[in-house]
């Protein structure tokens, strides 16, 4: 059966994800695409409800299977896919590091704040925290991520929360008056720390910060997005060189 009614309560379910206050009431995320889900599901996520096309009909059986025109209404895309899933949103409660982490200090950007999850997932950075800022599991910041999402472990809260399980651990502050993050020697286990786009780390942030470093510029360039900087970071300081 092909559900062709907007006011489906599945479908209606499923689309209203796509606003954070659902979200949060539901626990639940919104993850498009025939890659992406196939990689959500093989990385052992809690998918709640599979919806596809019938294009994808056969390549996701156990799918609830809606019109093209009930799909554009779920989708976030500009083009959809056709294959779509809800799926369960961890525990984001701040817990303390395994190795190398990275803190996202305000980063107003969802795309900015998935692409960071991507390369954290790529440089062997295992552990994301966020104080404040975009959701990670928005729509736009789960698409960015690239998979990464289903492999980070991400967590947010307030700085003291964040600040507290990052006790005693080196914290390094990207900032413009730090040193060269070139010649920088780095402790052997870190928390790399990257304010928001417009405004910078926060002076709470800030002061818990043992290192400040730098990317060196041209006089030409004023700045660099944060998720190049970040990106550029993780990859010098602390990648995983296997």
């Amino acid at each position: 059966m092909v559900i062709t009614s907007k006011s489906n309560p599945k479908v209606k379910a499923i689309a209203s994800l796509k606003e954070r206050k659902f979200r949060k009431e539901y626990k639940e995320y919104l993850v498009e695409g025939v890659k992406m889900v196939t990689e959500c599901i093989a990385a052992g996520k809690h998918v709640t409800q599979l919806i596809c096309t019938e294009e994808y009909a056969g390549s996701f059986p156990q799918a609830l299977v809606v019109s093209d025109e009930v799909f554009g209404y779920i989708s976030d895309e500009k083009t959809p896919q056709g294959v779509c899933a809800s799926v369960k949103i961890p525990d984001l409660s701040p817990r303390r590091p395994k190795g190398n982490c990275i803190l996202l200090d305000g980063l107003q950007d969802p795309g900015n704040v998935g692409t960071v999850i991507r390369t954290a997932n790529a440089a062997g950075f295992g552990e994301v925290y966020l104080i404040g800022g975009a959701d990670p599991f928005s729509p736009k910041a789960v698409r960015a991520s690239m998979s990464g999402i289903f492999f980070a472990d991400v967590m947010c809260g307030n700085a003291e929360e964040v600040l507290g399980v990052l006790e005693g651990i080196p914290k390094i502050c990207a900032d413009m008056g730090g040193q060269n993050a070139f010649s920088f020697e780095k402790p052997d286990k870190f928390c790399l720390c990257i304010g928001s786009e417009g405004n910078g780390i926060s002076q709470t942030v800030k002061r818990n910060c043992e290192y400040t470093v730098a990317i060196p510029m041209q006089p030409t360039c004023e700045s660099l997005n944060a998720a190049v900087s970040a990106g550029i970071l993780m990859y010098l300081m602390g990648a995983d060189k296997r």
